[in-house]
């Protein structure tokens, strides 16, 4: 089995286009919720969302001619895996290769795909009743693995490439598979993560019509993540990468080492398509999986915990349970947050987002606040670091994510030796 190091990270979201940012604003409590201005809402159900703010795509390595032709989704994603490469150095390209194209993947997942592009050219097609106008380029732009299938070109990454689509879950499930697949020998390196454009009027309408979304018409007090108050997540827009590499290539070229990815957990609830499982137990178990591979001993490690934290009645309870069953009386020790209560539910790109979040966790000694958590729910009882960041010196931190369908999936990483 080989090690496998996190050398690179890249994020889109409204909290910040950029990793300092990002962190930043999660240190200082900051909410990136707000009223939606880019169309209206008046007959939607919701009118509050996590969107993109101060975006500029040819920042970020895409040209006018790019940019006209993709959806925004596969847009975010390249904008996270400019920066998690720029970040991490690596190229495929001549003579200043430090890794070869086939040895180099990519694993970065939508949860939907192409939403904006599907909803504009169903509603021409529907205006038009006929189809002769629907563009050539319609299929390869909504397809959800397009957005990898670009980074891969745009890096000449020609390692495997996959795209995971578990919905809530997908960017942590496809950091764990591409995990395995360097452990393996498959990879010496893969960008991974995800990436999602949802909060649109059919986004907004069809989550909001099966009841899963805050109605709070309060945009900084709606996404309230293990509060008793909470009413439904709070939809987002983003993309996160980061790029994960087998540990001594990492270290012969004289690659950053942000954190060491030590473990993977997977399972299924099969239980119902939207609800969590209530007694956490299949949830527990992905989490056990994760820390069994990561070798946490309650005895000698001090944890931090990404929540999943939708600030839905179900998952918060669901997942409290989990933590308990998974961790015993250490659950009462372990510093957990939900950065959702921040920069909202941000679908297939949220589990990348909160890797990167527990990644800086472990490097930096602080722990992320669950903001407005003013009136905790007796059931969820562990310490969910209300409202301010608190310093923690933490050497395991894992993340999981819950998703649509029962899929429930877990990542742990360790404090990066100093070397």
């Amino acid at each position: 089995m080989r090690r496998v190091a996190v050398t690179g990270l890249g994020i889109l979201s409204p909290i910040g286009n950029d990793v300092k940012t990002f962190w930043n604003s999660l240190m200082d409590g900051v909410c990136g919720i707000d009223f939606i201005t880019e169309f209206p809402t008046d007959n939607l159900p919701v009118h509050i969302a996590g969107k993109i703010r101060n975006f500029n795509p040819e920042d970020y390595g895409m040209d006018k001619p790019f940019i006209r032709r993709q959806d925004p989704f596969s847009i975010y994603a390249m904008a996270a895996a400019w920066q998690a490469m720029q970040d991490c150095g690596l190229n495929t390209d001549g003579e200043n290769a430090n890794i070869a194209a086939d040895r180099l993947g990519v694993y970065i997942s939508s949860g939907i795909g192409g939403f904006t592009t599907i909803y504009r050219e169903v509603a021409n097609m529907h205006d038009q009743k006929s189809g002769q106008w629907l563009p050539p380029t319609f299929i390869p732009t909504i397809i959800s693995n397009i957005a990898g299938a670009q980074v891969a070109i745009k890096f000449k990454a020609e390692g495997p490439c996959l795209d995971i689509v578990t919905a809530c879950a997908t960017s942590t499930n496809s950091i764990g598979e591409a995990f395995r697949t360097i452990r393996h020998g498959y990879a010496d390196a893969i960008i991974a993560g995800g990436t999602d454009h949802t909060a649109i009027p059919i986004g907004l309408a069809g989550f909001g019509n099966m009841k899963a979304l805050s109605r709070s018409e309060d945009p900084k007090y709606a996404s309230l993540p293990f509060n008793a108050n909470r009413g439904g997540f709070v939809m987002a827009d983003g993309a996160a990468v980061i790029v994960l590499e087998e540990y001594e290539h990492a270290v012969a070229r004289g690659a950053h080492i942000y954190a060491e990815m030590v473990g993977y957990g997977n399972t299924c609830d099969a239980h119902h398509v939207t609800a969590p499982r209530p007694d956490g137990v299949t949830q527990a178990r992905c989490i056990s999986q994760a820390l069994e591979e990561a070798a946490f001993d309650p005895s000698k490690d001090n944890m931090y915990i990404n929540a999943h934290g939708t600030g839905t009645l179900l998952n918060d309870a669901a997942e409290t349970k989990a933590y308990k069953i998974a961790l015993g009386d250490y659950a009462y020790k372990a510093h957990i947050s939900s950065t959702k209560s921040m920069h909202g539910h941000m679908l297939g790109a949220t589990g990348a987002a909160e890797a990167i979040a527990t990644v800086l966790a472990l490097q930096k000694g602080m722990i992320p606040p669950t903001i407005n958590l003013d009136t905790p729910d007796p059931e969820c009882d562990l310490d969910y670091t209300p409202n301010k960041a608190v310093h923690a010196d933490v050497n395991i931190g894992i993340s999981d994510s819950l998703g649509f369908g029962g899929h429930n999936c877990c990542i742990a990483f360790r404090r990066a030796p100093k070397l």
